[in-house]
């Protein structure tokens, strides 16, 4: 687990995400409606209780992009950590967590792009794209950039060619 030196003493919500990789070795990402500015990430999301990890990856994948049509192909051998900034610690999650830590799936999309479908019940990206690997921290917001350069570093071997 990436470590974080910090007083706060909130719990970290449990969570999971999940690089989705083309048959072209681009990774899937979406950019957050949420939030001002040009923020992307990929589909990432909390463990319900009761929920494995691997379960929660696939449902989470369905309800940001509208399809599950993915063959988990790694998991992360640890749990990855990030904490909010203080401002968005105040009102993400009410409050209550820190941050999250999460569990990481690779995952080779199945799919056709027309599969894809940001409308979703819930929708949390207003576009979406295929990206080179290496393209990735200069996409996701600071606070979770060395979370995913140290998913990149975990997944390296499925990212190539």
């Amino acid at each position: 687990m990436t470590k974080k030196k910090t007083t706060d003493d909130r719990p970290y919500r449990l969570g999971v995400g999940v690089m989705l990789i083309n048959d072209k070795y681009r990774v899937f990402v979406g950019r957050r409606n949420d939030m001002a500015g040009d923020h992307w990430q990929m589909p990432q999301g909390g463990i319900d209780e009761g929920e494995k990890p691997r379960a929660a990856a696939l449902r989470e994948m369905k309800e940001e992009i509208g399809t599950d049509k993915a063959e988990i192909l790694a998991e992360s051998r640890d749990w990855f950590a990030y904490d909010l900034p203080p401002d968005l610690g105040r009102t993400a999650w009410k409050g209550r967590y820190r941050g999250q830590k999460q569990k990481w799936f690779a995952a080779r999309f199945t799919g056709k792009d027309s599969d894809i479908d940001l409308e979703t019940e819930h929708p949390e990206f207003e576009a979406w794209q295929w990206i080179a690997p290496a393209d990735l921290p200069r996409l996701i917001v600071p606070f979770k950039r060395q979370l995913y350069i140290d998913v990149m570093e975990e997944f390296r071997a499925l990212l190539r060619a």
